[in-house]
């Protein structure tokens, strides 16, 4: 039985310095260094537990990379359309935005963005190529008309005009 909801998957916005690889890269050469201070011989010093510490901090970064790149506890970015409500999480360690119906003065869908204008005059812009998939645009866009329609909320489609040179 449909619950009224439907969820479109976003990937991450990717406005990291180090791409994905790399940071798993610096983990790993990380881990190797830690792993080879551990089970050296010259770790007969005072500070030989330092080590330890390290590779816990090793183990929280690699966590936290991956936890926050790869969706290895479902989805984290998403758009979801709910009866009265569209809401968008940007990530696992970022709140849900939540733009009510009867709060929001008009919709603006262009190529690039979809615009959400609130009645207190604030204007939030979601970016159109975390939307994976031309098949996943093409439900997004429908599910943005639908969302429109049923809570008579002004849409403002915006597509790009052809120039002729």
């Amino acid at each position: 039985m449909p619950t009224g909801t439907t969820r479109i998957r976003l990937r991450p916005a990717n406005t990291s310095r180090v791409p994905f690889w790399g940071q798993l890269a610096i983990g790993l050469f990380w881990l190797a260094y830690v792993l080879f201070g551990i089970l050296s011989d010259t770790g007969a010093q005072d500070y030989h537990f330092l080590h330890w510490v390290f590779l816990v901090f090793t183990f929280v970064y690699l966590g936290y990379v991956l936890v926050n790149n790869a969706p290895i506890f479902g989805t984290q970015s998403y758009l979801e359309f709910t009866p009265g409500y569209i809401v968008h999480k940007n990530g696992l360690f970022r709140p849900k935005q939540v733009f009510a119906a009867e709060n929001i003065a008009g919709l603006e869908l262009r190529t690039g963005a979809l615009r959400v204008r609130q009645k207190d005059g604030e204007i939030y812009s979601l970016n159109l190529r975390e939307v994976k998939g031309k098949m996943r645009k093409q439900s997004f866009r429908e599910q943005v008309r639908q969302f429109a329609a049923t809570h008579g909320v002004p849409l403002q489609e915006i597509s790009p005009t052809a120039t002729t040179a």
